[in-house]
């Protein structure tokens, strides 16, 4: 029995970290495994070299992408499709089950074009109908998928993602050559909106200077993405002053994540829209305290082991990190909090419920 995965997105972030996570145990299990995707990049994980490998780079949402579908996805049981862009015209697949992490592209807080969330709507409700089944990773998002697609609640397997506990555990305070302040409050994330780092610019501004001079602000990433060009966030820092209290690690490797988080007084997820949150969950592998937005999906994520705040009150944001800060009876429970919840979100345990859900139709 074939399964087909398209892969394309093995290295984007977030989407990249449930595949890399769930594909390699996955393919252990079927014999005939075939996989869409860059032959360079692929072949760069050990777990590649058993499977076919078909080569195709044709841009996700593409026109191109979906007149190709028909043509580079072989004749197969399961066709596996890691995200919305399920085929629009008829493929050799018996079956279709698709990964839907959220609808962000159709939610309120998104501010695309009227003809980008007209296209990623007909997408969406193409997705639905062709699947026989939607794995989607929070209770927040199935909510939402039913009320942007009125589909069936019955068509939807609600799998959790999981975190890298080995990788994350709190094991070291070695900042290796990282260039990071002696104390700093972290955000993980990039300058789409919805990420909201806007908001902790401006509690960041509100804070004492005596404060600011003591803690800085990490951002994982390079400055070039954030600043080079005018925007909400170029304009506020450079209005507020605020150039030097803002770091920028640059390109880190995929190891030194775990060392940005350890080495943070506090990480704050400011986040308007997230289908599941992984983030908290690395954090509080990371035993480093968190404050996040309330927003969406991240109070069922992060539990009790989170402080949380209005997504768009910078003032009540100001408050928790100066509370946290001054507070480390605070920052011990929340950290003990985090070790618990974090027991709620296994990589094994979603696999398993892959694996079953990929044999009803494969066995």
């Amino acid at each position: 029995m074939k399964l087909v995965i398209d892969l394309r997105m093995i290295n984007v972030s977030g989407i990249g970290t449930y595949l890399k996570n769930t594909v390699p145990e996955i393919i252990k299990i079927y014999k005939e495994v075939e996989v869409l995707g860059n032959l360079k990049e692929l072949k760069k994980f050990n777990w590649a070299d058993n499977i076919k490998i078909i080569e195709f780079n044709e841009n996700i949402y593409s026109i191109k992408e979906q007149l190709l579908f028909p043509k580079v996805i072989p004749r197969c049981d399961v066709f596996w499709c890691p995200h919305f862009n399920v085929p629009v015209f008829p493929i050799k697949a018996n079956n279709i089950i698709t990964t839907i992490y959220d609808v962000n592209h159709l939610s309120s807080i998104n501010k695309s074009s009227w003809l980008k969330k007209t296209y990623a709507k007909l997408l969406y409700i193409n997705a639905t109908r062709k699947s026989k089944t939607i794995i989607t990773i929070s209770e927040f998002s199935k909510k939402e998928i039913i009320k942007h697609t009125k589909i069936s609640d019955k068509k939807i397997e609600l799998i959790y993602c999981g975190v890298d506990k080995e990788k994350f555990t709190k094991n070291t305070k070695n900042k290796e050559n990282l260039e990071l302040p002696e104390k700093y409050i972290l955000f993980v994330g990039n300058i789409k909106p919805h990420k909201n780092l806007i908001t902790l610019l401006k509690a960041y501004s509100i804070l004492s200077k005596e404060l600011q001079n003591e803690y800085k602000i990490v951002i994982v990433g390079k400055r070039e993405g954030f600043i080079t060009k005018e925007n909400e966030i170029s304009s506020f820092i450079k209005n507020q002053k605020l150039n030097e209290n803002i770091f920028f690690t640059g390109y880190i490797h995929d190891h030194q994540v775990p060392l940005v988080y350890a080495n943070a007084a506090i990480f704050v997820f400011p986040s308007l829209y997230e289908g599941f949150g992984l983030p908290l969950l690395e954090a509080m592998c990371s035993e480093t305290p968190i404050i996040s937005s309330g927003a969406a999906s991240l109070p069922e994520i992060g539990g009790d082991a989170v402080e949380y705040f209005s997504p768009l009150d910078e003032k009540q944001l100001a408050q928790k990190i100066e509370y946290l800060i001054k507070n480390p009876a605070l920052q011990k429970e929340l950290i003990r909090k985090g070790i618990i919840q974090i027991e709620n979100f296994s990589w094994n345990i979603s696999v398993e419920r892959h694996i079953n859900l990929f044999n009803k139709y494969l066995l």
